[in-house]
């Protein structure tokens, strides 16, 4: 078979399970007349993130990310594929980094936003083990610059997207991304009275068909015609569909009333060797005739098994059957905010190991599965024995 022959593969065949769907008038009665900010609007989940909210029709949604060329095309998709809902909501593209203080400002004084779904973020683990300044800068960093700015123009509600892989963390994009849930959360008053700002995170596993997800790998992999490269053969992930995800944020920004970091139910894991199988079977191919699976070994940080709590973390359910809360540890905000300028100190420096050393102190189930960082593990276990 050619590549041109290749069969198309649905996500939805990918999934094994029924799709999540949500249908709660409260969402719309919520973002209706609002001023709705989208981070990281241009990748895989702020993108549809637009096209969800615009069918809330809010009064102005502002698309924000600094990929100039990827912000171009969607706007260019939405006012081609979404011109009846444009001729209520008005459309804002801005270009910025979320991590230029200064852009946001200027950002946040002109639209004053009444909701911001928090997207921007680095999330690819081996980039991030060899960037560590950079995860710092964007997923921490970046993140206290757009909530704190949230708290000052009086946002509503503020909500993080987070990820399984900040739930006892083995590599820097997790830890960052635990970091910035606990900043988040530390962000919360539990007055409404003294606080307008609701500050809530959202964590969920991998989407399948998101830029640079295994399953964009495997198809161009299939197409080249093989090898599928898996790094395990007992790796296992959480999976969800783009849409899916971006249902159950909007879900859990309409239900949530502070502090509060919401797990979703996303079914039983999927082994990745069995979902690339499957790939090479749903493309017309014989596995291991026509297209080989091989076995490359785990990636620096990388985990055989995501989780969605911490073995001290619990949940409560709330009233969506997919939806619940993890019962987490509040930061205090003294505290995390002195580890913060601690790292934006040290980000200065663009020293790895000291900046991976203050997030270790922070997050101590922090373990790494790189060999680079794991000497501090050992150098952390013998000062405390001394």
């Amino acid at each position: 078979m050619k590549p041109s022959q290749i069969r198309d593969i649905r996500i939805e065949d990918l999934l094994e399970r029924d799709p999540i769907e949500v249908t709660n008038p409260a969402i719309g009665e919520q973002l209706r007349d609002q001023v709705v900010l989208v981070t990281g609007a241009a990748g895989s989940i702020g993108s549809e993130l637009v096209r969800q909210v615009l069918s809330h029709l809010p009064r102005t949604i502002v698309l924000l990310d600094q990929a100039e060329s990827a912000l171009f095309d969607l706007e260019f998709n939405l006012r081609r594929e979404c011109k009846s809902l444009l001729g209520y909501t008005r459309l804002i593209i801005k270009i910025g980094d979320v991590a230029d203080p200064v852009r946001m400002q200027h950002i946040f004084r002109e639209i004053r936003p009444d909701f911001v779904f928090h997207a921007a973020a680095y999330k690819h683990v081996p980039l991030m083990e060899q960037h560590p300044y950079e995860a710092v800068r964007v997923n921490v960093l970046g993140t206290q610059i757009v909530a704190d700015l949230s708290l000052r123009y009086g946002v509503r509600k503020f909500v993080m997207i987070s990820t399984d892989k900040a739930v006892n963390p083995t590599n820097v994009m997790g830890a960052t991304k635990r970091l910035a849930e606990m900043y988040v959360q530390s962000l919360n008053h539990p007055n409404e009275e003294l606080q307008a700002t609701r500050f809530i995170a959202t964590r969920f596993g991998n989407v399948l068909g998101s830029n640079g997800s295994v399953v964009t790998v495997f198809r161009q992999q299939i197409q080249a015609g093989g090898p599928v490269t898996v790094t395990h053969p007992d790796i296992i992930r959480y999976f969800m569909t783009i849409p899916e995800a971006c249902q159950l944020v909007l879900e859990a920004g309409t239900m949530g009333k502070g502090g509060e970091v919401f797990v979703f139910d996303m079914g039983e894991p999927v082994r990745i060797a069995d979902l690339a199988r499957k790939m090479i079977h749903l493309s017309g191919y014989i596995p291991g005739k026509d297209i080989n699976v091989i076995y490359t070994g785990l990636r620096p940080g990388e985990k055989l098994f995501e989780e969605l709590l911490s073995n001290n973390e619990q949940t409560l359910p709330t009233h969506h059957p997919k939806i619940m809360i993890a019962r987490v540890i509040t930061p205090v905000r003294d505290e995390i905010s002195a580890a913060l300028r601690e790292l934006r100190h040290l980000s200065a420096q663009a020293d790895a190991t000291k900046l991976v050393r203050v997030i270790k102190q922070m997050i101590p189930e922090y373990i790494s599965n790189n060999s680079i960082y794991t000497l501090l593990d050992t150098q952390e276990s013998e000062t405390v024995e001394a």
